[in-house]
């Protein structure tokens, strides 16, 4: 099990500090973007949700898009990553970071 978390840890800093990133929960409905990493975990919790967060498939270089959201406050969100949905709650989503990509696939710069 160490060898898998140390392994995990390095793809979790994977190019999260890319200026051009914004966290998956800011992504607006149906858009489409590309994972460039996940933001540190501050705590064994977070890290835990990180690893869940890696093994479900949002590692970087994926495809993401934001299919739908809940009710008030838009809580859960249901993200498309590669052939399966999943539904994420706003703080899970926020930490795993994205760029967003236009129609034709290119990544887009974010204002910062």
């Amino acid at each position: 099990m160490k060898a898998m978390d140390h392994g995990a840890a390095a793809l979790l800093h994977q190019r999260a500090g890319c200026s051009a990133s914004t966290g998956l929960d800011t992504l607006p409905l149906h858009a489409q973007a590309l994972v460039t990493g996940l933001l540190p975990a501050r705590d064994a919790q977070e890290h835990s949700v990180l690893l869940r967060l890696l093994e479900i498939g949002f590692l970087p270089g994926e495809t993401v898009r934001v299919v739908a959201r809940g009710g008030v406050g838009g809580d859960p969100i249901a993200v498309r990553v590669g052939q399966v949905t999943f539904a994420l709650r706003r703080q899970e989503a926020s930490m795993v970071q994205v760029q967003w990509l236009d129609a034709a696939g290119q990544a887009l710069e974010v204002a910062a």
